[in-house]
């Protein structure tokens, strides 16, 4: 029987590519420490990879938003303390004009009560990346807007916002209002319209008209108290939820590794199996395609 040496010779040659196609596809997953580099190479394990990055993008990008929504908050808490702080030594100054001072002394505390409107007005008309923090969803404009007189000084306070709170979408399934409410934002053009009271008050030089004004400047102190407490409220809820997104990744980044890592061993194994059989390939179709026609023949 006579065996064409064109059928041998291409099957050997397949042959040879096969193996250097393996050993160069295990040469990359051992430099690499990755298993798979096309869809092809595990279609199954490839759509887990591409629901596990689908899954990681979105809770980046929830991230992103509950990082923006902490700050949010801090910066929020942060202009309501130090408006808080006004209030106290507000207080103080109310209290001291209630009893018996003289009427210069009364004046003198009146000069600083001023002071104090100015910047309780500044205050809340912060900003955070350029957005004013106590204006609702009317970020664009100073939220406080003050009326002056022909001195220059503070005579009322109206506040331009709008009563809508900004939400935060944080989850797929949950978001949050980290800025102020609009009520919290009335009651601090509230709280600066008393201070221009007690400030005027205190310029007649009259106790009790200064002390007229005590119990609003006491519910003035209890909205910020309150107003605060609602912030360290939604900033502990934040950072429960940073925390369970950052464990999130982390398990996701794990399953990604666990479908497409190399196991390093198993591969460098299979490599040297893979170099010894292509070693041997080579050496076997030398001697074969060396061989005289002759020798095929029976």
């Amino acid at each position: 029987m006579r065996v064409t040496t064109n059928s041998n010779d291409s099957q050997m040659l397949a042959q040879i590519q096969k193996l250097t196609s393996l050993q160069t596809r295990l040469q990359t997953q051992v430099s690499t420490g990755q298993r798979i580099f096309q869809p092809e190479d595990d279609p199954a394990a490839m759509g887990r990879v591409l629901a596990l990055e689908t899954e990681k993008s979105q809770i980046t990008q929830f991230a992103s938003n509950t990082s923006y929504a902490l700050d949010l908050s801090q910066a929020s808490f942060s202009g309501l303390n130090q408006i808080k702080k006004i209030s106290d030594r507000a207080g103080e100054l109310g209290t001291l004009g209630a009893g018996d001072l003289n009427p210069a002394s009364m004046q003198t505390n009146a000069t600083e009560i001023n002071q104090l409107i100015e910047q309780g007005v500044q205050l809340a008309n912060s900003q955070l990346r350029n957005n004013y923090l106590f204006a609702g969803t009317a970020v664009d404009t100073p939220p406080f807007v003050a009326t002056r007189d022909a001195s220059g000084n503070i005579t009322s306070v109206n506040y331009a916002g709008n009563m809508t709170q900004a939400s935060v979408q944080i989850s797929s399934t949950a978001s949050i209002t980290p800025g102020s409410s609009g009520a919290t934002n009335q009651e601090l053009a509230d709280f600066l319209n008393h201070l221009v009271q007690l400030r005027d008050a205190l310029n007649t030089g009259v106790p009790t008209n200064v002390s007229a004004l005590q119990p609003s400047l006491v519910s003035d102190e209890n909205n910020l108290v309150s107003g605060l407490s609602q912030y360290g409220a939604v900033q502990l809820r934040i950072e429960i939820n940073q925390s369970q997104q950052t464990d999130r990744l982390d398990n996701i980044d794990k399953l990604i590794s666990s479908e497409t890592d190399v196991d390093l061993p198993e591969t460098i194994t299979r490599l040297n199996q893979a170099s010894v059989a292509y070693q041997a390939a080579l050496q076997s179709t030398t001697k074969i395609m060396g061989m005289s026609l002759l020798d095929y023949l029976q």
